[in-house]
């Protein structure tokens, strides 16, 4: 579907590395937490890319790097041709219009001293979108009617909103500059599950009827499924896996994808009952000092229970890349197999 496209964001060898400092007073650098190693993703018009994995994978890092909110180590990111990596603030200001982030916690995001009319009219101000206050305030009232709130409470403060509502108003912000790319870093994540789908429902609704591109960032795997169309699998700061929504949940390749999709419940209590889990043992390893080789083999039930000794020393020592699977399923295993997933 996406192989005759041009993408509309391009992430090649994205690295963001943070300074572990040591050393008493000097505080010389004495090593590197790698919380994005080396990230290649491709974010095609119209397109949900859920990006998905486990507290720590380096997923929000990576949406804040690929918007230039934290600068990146190394890599590049390329948006409608233009690069961002590199880029000051001066520069980058255009490119606000286009690309914007709706952040998890909308308990956090919102300024809790300002009126919602203030915290959506912001970017509005800041890039001189409208030519007088009245303008202004029908573009607030038209964005917060948009999102399903009541233009009436703009003079309203964040504390007076349920959570559900405040990530409105965070998406009405978001959308004030009419941008292309949407990052949503885990938006659903704080909110009750008999809220999330709303917003979930609210945000497949403004995509259609917008023709915005999201990257999806999230952990919850039934709400991926739902939103996106195609889903990369993030381990230790790098893509494991990535494939169509699909392809990827009924024939996933990588044991840490099978691993995941292994532990969502499934509603049919007989199904549930009869499959088998798989478990994953032990703790993430320190972004500080990855494991040689592939990465999730200290934690990998394939690598414990079923390659011989030579195999195992191919996965200590070489890291695996991404390989085609077919019809663009790629993971990063040096001994993929299919697994089928009830």
């Amino acid at each position: 579907m996406t192989a005759t496209r041009e993408p509309i964001l391009s992430v090649r060898g994205l690295e963001k590395h943070f300074p572990i400092k040591g050393g008493g007073l000097l505080k010389r650098t004495v090593g590197a937490v790698r919380a994005v190693d080396g990230l290649d993703l491709d974010l095609y018009p119209g397109e949900v890319l859920g990006l998905v994995g486990e507290s720590g994978c380096g997923k929000s890092t990576t949406g804040r790097a690929i918007l230039n909110l934290q600068p990146a180590t190394a890599g590049s990111v390329v948006f409608q041709g233009r690069e961002i990596v590199g880029l000051d603030r001066k520069a980058m200001r255009p490119l606000r219009r286009d690309i914007q982030i709706v952040f998890q916690d909308p308990y956090a995001s919102l300024n809790p001293r300002l009126p919602v009319f203030d915290i959506v009219a912001e970017p509005l101000i800041i890039h001189g979108l409208t030519k007088d206050e009245d303008e202004l305030r029908e573009r607030v009232r038209s964005l917060v009617e948009t999102v399903g709130l009541n233009p009436e409470h703009t003079n309203r403060y964040p504390a007076e909103f349920s959570g559900g509502q405040r990530q409105r108003i965070g998406i009405a912000r978001a959308l004030a500059l009419e941008p292309k790319v949407l990052v949503l870093d885990e938006p659903v994540s704080a909110l009750d599950v008999s809220i999330q789908a709303g917003v979930i429902n609210l945000l497949e609704d403004l995509k259609d009827r917008l023709g915005l591109s999201y990257l999806f960032i999230a952990h919850d795997l039934s709400v991926v499924r739902h939103i996106s169309d195609r889903v990369a699998v993030m381990y230790l700061g790098k893509i494991i896996e990535v494939a169509d929504r699909d392809d990827l949940f009924e024939r996933p390749t990588h044991p840490y994808t099978q691993a995941l999709l292994s532990a969502i419940p499934l509603p049919d209590p007989r199904l549930e009952r009869s499959r088998q889990r798989i478990i994953i043992t032990g703790d993430v390893p320190s972004p500080a000092n990855p494991p040689s080789g592939c990465r999730f083999r200290t934690r990998c039930q394939k690598f414990a229970n079923e390659l011989d000794d030579t195999r195992r020393e191919k996965c200590m020592t070489v890291e695996p890349l991404l390989e085609d699977r077919g019809v663009g399923h790629q993971s990063a295993c040096h001994y993929a197999e299919v697994a089928k997933v009830l």
